[in-house]
């Protein structure tokens, strides 16, 4: 008879809770999938090097066709049979599964999250465990599935082009809410998603089930500018092959199945331009709005026109930044969201690049500039005699020394960092976006003279420019490296290896803020890109303070106000918001008190603000610092020693509780990333004290007021009391070797194996040998571990 209590972790799974699947009637091989892994680990940043917190894992995840229905969380013998149960629900509310189970391999409890009665948790024995179809049942109320033409719909496969790649678990949650919410009714649906998370290939997933359940048959994908359509058909849609066109020069075909179609190219500034009248209302039975906190979320844009028209067809909007103001509201449109995975959702799981934020600082951005009496522009004309501010430079007045010291920062951080790290510099105007180019060129001679693709000007108006844009985001081409621009790139652009951002643009509108900022999200571990930076010349980064940055959209536009367009240019004027020229993507800056004449059409008449050129200007850097933000994605405003003061002593009670848990942690490299996992910066910290001090000692000093000892200091105590004796004259070499290396970099670099393959281990032999100076693996590791207690015992 086996004794229970003996039995692992894994062997309970094996012996009696896969069984019991077995006899419940669930196919082990195509329903059930054990210790899945579904996120990726939060990426933390040490300096340049990152590394990855642990991934979320469920034990077991049972599956109705492509819908995860169950999760079951299972724990050793010496368990109970409850103990689990925690675990699992929180999962299960992560993932949008409503059947939960905890085993220990005596039975099951069932958290049945479809009912609110004291049925809702149940014990089973491992005999009674539901079958597929009772769970799928489960899974369709849960759903509010009732219909057979919703089943289908629901039980419609993912496609899959043969490779391993599947939809990430935020992905498959999008697309079955939206699928499902079709499948009962809902004509108006809004998905939130943050730049970076995969919205196109949701978006293609969302269709392909349609399509192929025969419940939508005509589809119309609308997006408002060439990059997000050029990106979308070479993307995921090209499995859509020959069903699928995209719409040119007005040109309609009604043979296809799939349209792909710039607003620009169906909607134009009169009735004859209007080339999507040439369908039929009932044409389209599902259309795809991409980006649609741009122009289709106003009420009275011609853009919202072709959605009126198309109005009995299923419209999907898509957004990272769903647009809520006085004048603008997706949520009214389209609902409220069937699903928002934010941002910081996507930085904590480790989908998303985590950020640094560096604030710098100029004298005459922090102080203002009052020009000196007399002071004229370079064609002579008076400046008038005020104190100028960040809201004037570029858009009213031209400082030409601010524009050079704000190159010559960057150029400064790239030297130190990376000179090839794709960086986008986000200027006021396609003017101040020239003049940057010029001004990084200047401080980058050598590689421009290189290439002088190094730095390019990428905006509207330049043809040169637009044409890089793909070779930009192309992780495989080395040039351009930095692109200096200020609207065409907020948006929609697919900038995978970018590394660096730099704000030198006034940004007062937070869905603004939102697309910016995620230019920078994407992942690519191939080309290195686990995190990026964020140079901030404009004070944009209060945004980050802002509770609405990563929080639910509120609808502030009142339902039934009318509003025309003379009141939306008042208000945006008013903010200090820039308008947005539909076709060139560019800003059109607005010059109050001139009157403008709106027509019915909604065309406008501007006038540009005059600019006014200076130099002689003293321009300086007065501070350049880097922002911490805490686990909430939220700026850090007291200081960060008495930040972290608070984490730890949360976390442990007192100073002979950290040392307890210090000193019993088998590895102190987990018990160091269980901390950042908490919100310490242990690389901030180091910083902020001494590199060369143990992070032992960083903790007892910042948060008990110990006096810390260096590394160094530390292992010169343990050569002192001559602890290596009892080793033989070899081992005894390798351990004083192992201390010398915890004196240059730290303990946790000890810890592992692996240190024993580098210098000057080798001068020892292999690792193999190495470690039989010591008798076994075991031994060895003991031996490590005894040096670390030496290391940490209090003299």
């Amino acid at each position: 008879m086996v004794d229970k209590k003996s039995l692992s972790e894994r062997d309970i799974c094996s012996k009696f809770i896969t069984p019991a699947l077995q006899q419940a009637g669930w196919n082990i091989q195509t329903q059930v999938l054990e210790e899945v892994s579904f996120t990726d680990g939060k990426i933390y940043v040490r300096g340049k090097l990152t590394t990855r917190g642990e991934r979320k894992r469920a034990d077991y995840l049972l599956y109705y066709q492509d819908n995860p229905i169950a999760i079951i969380e299972a724990k050793d013998n010496k368990h109970s049979v409850r103990a689990g149960i925690q675990q699992a629900l929180n999962y299960a509310r992560i993932l949008d599964i409503p059947s939960v189970f905890s085993s220990n391999g005596d039975g099951f409890i069932f958290h049945d999250r479809t009912v609110a009665d004291e049925t809702i948790e149940t014990e089973l024995s491992l005999e009674n465990f539901p079958s597929p179809e009772a769970l799928w049942l489960k899974y369709k109320l849960y759903k509010g599935i009732v219909t057979p033409e919703g089943e289908k719909i629901a039980l419609q496969k993912y496609f899959s082009d043969g490779s391993a790649r599947k939809p990430r678990y935020y992905q498959q949650i999008a697309i079955n809410r939206t699928v499902e919410a079709i499948a009962n009714g809902q004509n108006r649906i809004l998905l939130v998603m943050a730049t970076g998370t995969g919205k196109t290939y949701t978006a293609f997933q969302i269709i392909h089930r349609l399509w192929k359940s025969g419940a939508k048959k005509r589809i119309l994908f609308l997006a408002d500018r060439n990059a997000l359509i050029d990106q979308t058909k070479r993307g995921d849609f090209k499995h859509f092959k020959d069903k699928m066109t995209v719409v040119k020069h007005r040109m309609i075909d009604k043979s296809y199945e799939i349209y792909l179609a710039l607003y620009q190219g169906l909607a134009g500034a009169d009735e004859d331009a209007n080339a999507y009248k040439q369908f039929s209302p009932e044409f389209f039975d599902l259309i795809i709005i991409d980006e649609c906190h741009r122009g289709s979320a106003k009420d009275n844009s011609s853009w919202r026109e072709i959605l009126t028209y198309f109005g009995k067809a299923t419209h999907v909007g898509l957004t990272a930044t769903p647009k809520e103001t006085k004048e603008t509201s997706n949520t009214e449109y389209f609902g409220e969201p069937v699903y928002t995975y934010s941002l910081k959702q996507g930085i904590d799981d480790g989908f998303l690049a985590p950020y640094k934020v560096i604030r710098v600082a100029l004298n005459v951005d922090a102080e203002g500039y009052r020009p000196e009496q007399g002071k004229t522009d370079k064609e002579g004309n008076e400046i008038e005699d005020r104190i100028y501010n960040r809201k004037d430079f570029d858009r009213s007045l031209v400082i030409e020394e601010r524009t050079d010291a704000v190159a010559k920062k960057l150029t400064e951080y790239l030297k130190g960092y990376d000179r090839f790290a794709k960086t986008i510099v986000f200027c006021v105007d396609i003017d101040h976006a020239e003049r940057m180019r010029n001004a990084i060129a200047r401080h980058n001679a050598d590689l421009v003279a290189e290439n002088y693709k190094y730095v390019m000007q990428i905006t509207g108006d330049n043809d040169e420019g637009k044409r890089e844009l793909d070779n930009f985001i192309n992780p495989e081409e080395k040039y351009p490296v930095i692109a200096t621009t200020s609207e065409l790139m907020t948006t929609g652009v697919d900038a995978q290896t970018c590394k660096v951002i730099v704000l030198d643009a006034n940004i007062n509108s937070m869905t603004k803020f939102k697309q910016i900022v995620g230019r920078g999200t994407r992942i690519n571990e191939e080309f290195n890109k686990l995190y990026f930076t964020i140079l901030d010349f404009r004070n944009a980064t209060d945004n980050f303070a802002d509770p609405e940055f990563d929080g639910d959209p509120i609808r502030v536009k009142p339902i039934t106000e009318d509003t025309d367009l003379t009141t939306i240019i008042e208000e945006e004027e008013k903010e200090d918001t820039p308008i947005i020229d539909d076709i060139s993507g560019e800003e059109i800056i607005l010059v109050p008190p001139i009157v403008r004449k709106v027509s019915d059409s909604a065309n406008e008449e501007y006038i540009k603000r005059p600019k006014q050129y200076i130099n002689g200007v003293n321009v300086s850097v007065l501070v350049s610092r880097e922002l911490y933000f805490d686990n909430n994605g939220k700026p850090i405003t007291i200081s960060l020693k008495d930040y972290t003061k608070n984490i730890i002593q949360e976390k442990f009670s007192s100073l002979d509780d950290f040392l307890l848990k210090w000193n019993n942690a088998e590895k102190k490299e987990a018990l160091i990333k269980e901390l950042q996992e908490q919100g310490v910066m242990v690389e901030a910290l180091y910083e902020a004290v001494d590199k060369q001090v143990d992070l032992f000692d960083l903790i007892c000093h910042v948060a008990y007021d110990q006096p810390p000892l260096t590394r160094k200091e530390r292992a010169n105590n343990v050569k002192k009391r001559n602890y290596f004796t009892k080793y033989g004259e070899q081992a005894r070499k390798v351990l004083e070797t192992l201390l010398d290396k915890y004196a240059d970099e730290g303990v946790e670099n000890i810890e592992s194996i692996e240190v024993l393959r580098v210098k000057p281990f080798d001068e020892y032999g292999s690792p193999m040998e190495i470690i039989g100076e010591f008798g076994d693996k075991q031994k060895y590791l003991e031996a490590v571990r005894e040096l670390e207690i030496e290391l940490y015992r209090k003299v």
